[in-house]
C-alpha cells in the first residue's frame, strides 16, 4: 500500500505541475491529503492564500461551500473538489428559500452569515464571519440593529456571550461537534489532570463552558503551539491531530471524542485528487450575479477586520 501511495503521490506531483495547480487540503482532511497539499488551513484562509498564486487550477480537499468560496475568491480559476459529493451537513441546513422567508420575520435585522454556508446564502447576507471573527463581526457590524446569525445555532450562542447585541439564530448545528460530550471531557480532565482543553466554538455551551480556550481550527493550531501544557485535550474534528501532532511533536494531543469525525471531510482521497486533476473534473464555478454578491458580504467581514 506504502508502494502504491507512493506512486501516486509522484503522479499528483507530475500533474500538479502540468495543470499549473495549486492543492489546499482543510485542518480536518485525512493526514495523507494534507501530507500532499501546497496548503493547509482554515477554509476561508485557504482560498485567500489561493487568489495570491499564480495559479491555473485549485484542487480544494474539503467540502462543497469551501470550493464555493475558492470559486468566489478566485473566479479566473478552475476550482476542482475531488469528490463532488463532499458536503457539509450545516451549510444544507439552510437554503435561500428558507433564509428569504426568514428574513421577512426580521426586516431590519442584520444578516451575519457563518462562511460554512452555500454562495447563494452568502448572497442573501449582509456579511459574513469565521469562527475565529465572528464575535468582532458583530460587534462591528450591528450598531444597534439586531444580528440575525446564520447558520450555526452553537457558534451564534458562543457569540452571544461574548457581546451585548441581540441576536436571533437559526437552528443549524455541525454534527460532529455535536458527538463532542461534557461527560467525555469531565473524564479526559481526570485521567490527564495537568491538561488544557480547546474546543471549537461549534460545540454546545455545555461543552465550551469546560474548556480553557473556544478557537477556530487556526486558533487551536497556535494555542497548541504557544501553551506550556505538554498534554492537550482538542475538542474538534479528529483530523486536526494529524497536523498539530507534526508541528508539536513533543506534546501529547488526546482527541476529546474519538467519535467526533466528518464523514464528508473523509471522502476525499489520494486517489481522488489525481483523478481531478487528470480530468479536471469535478468543477465547482459560482454562477457570476452569485458570485459578485457573496464576494459583497465576504469583502464586508474583510473590512471589517481591517479597522483595528
Amino acid at each position: 500500500m506504502e508502494n502504491r501511495d507512493a506512486k501516486i503521490i509522484e503522479k499528483i506531483k507530475d500533474f500538479r505541475k502540468k495543470r499549473n495547480a495549486i492543492i489546499l487540503a482543510h485542518n480536518y482532511q485525512v493526514g495523507e491529503v494534507q501530507d500532499i497539499a501546497d496548503f493547509t488551513g482554515d477554509s476561508l484562509e485557504l482560498s485567500q492564500r489561493a487568489a495570491q498564486t499564480n495559479a491555473e487550477v485549485i484542487v480544494f480537499c474539503g467540502v462543497h461551500f469551501m470550493a464555493e468560496t475558492a470559486s468566489i475568491l478566485c473566479p479566473d480559476k478552475k476550482v476542482l473538489l475531488p469528490d463532488i459529493d463532499a458536503g457539509c451537513p450545516m451549510a444544507n441546513m439552510i437554503t435561500v428559500e428558507r433564509l428569504l422567508e426568514k428574513k421577512k420575520e426580521y426586516p431590519n435585522a442584520v444578516v451575519v452569515c457563518y462562511v460554512n454556508s452555500s454562495a447563494d446564502v452568502k448572497a442573501e447576507s449582509d456579511v459574513c464571519c469565521t469562527s475565529a471573527n465572528a464575535v468582532k463581526v458583530v460587534e462591528k457590524c450591528a450598531d444597534n440593529r439586531e444580528v440575525f446569525f446564520i447558520p450555526d445555532q452553537y457558534l451564534g450562542h458562543f457569540v452571544s456571550t461574548k457581546t451585548n447585541k441581540r441576536m436571533v439564530f437559526w437552528p443549524g448545528f455541525c454534527p460532529t461537534h455535536m458527538r463532542i460530550q461534557p461527560l467525555e471531557i469531565i473524564k479526559l480532565k481526570r485521567e490527564y489532570p495537568s491538561a488544557k482543553v480547546v474546543v471549537h466554538p461549534e460545540c454546545k455551551p455545555e461543552v465550551i463552558a469546560l474548556a480553557d480556550e473556544a478557537l477556530s481550527t487556526s486558533g487551536i493550531l497556535r494555542f497548541a503551539q504557544k501553551t506550556e501544557a505538554r498534554d492537550i485535550i482538542v475538542g474538534t474534528e479528529v483530523g486536526i491531530i494529524h497536523r498539530l501532532k507534526k508541528e508539536n511533536p513533543d506534546k501529547r494531543f488526546i482527541p476529546a471524542s474519538e467519535q467526533a469525525i466528518c464523514p464528508n471531510m473523509k471522502k476525499i482521497t489520494l486517489e481522488k485528487v489525481l483523478w481531478a486533476l487528470e480530468e479536471l473534473a469535478p468543477e465547482v464555478k459560482v454562477p457570476e450575479a452569485i458570485r459578485v454578491k457573496a464576494k459583497a458580504a465576504v469583502d464586508k467581514m474583510l473590512e471589517i477586520g481591517r479597522t483595528d
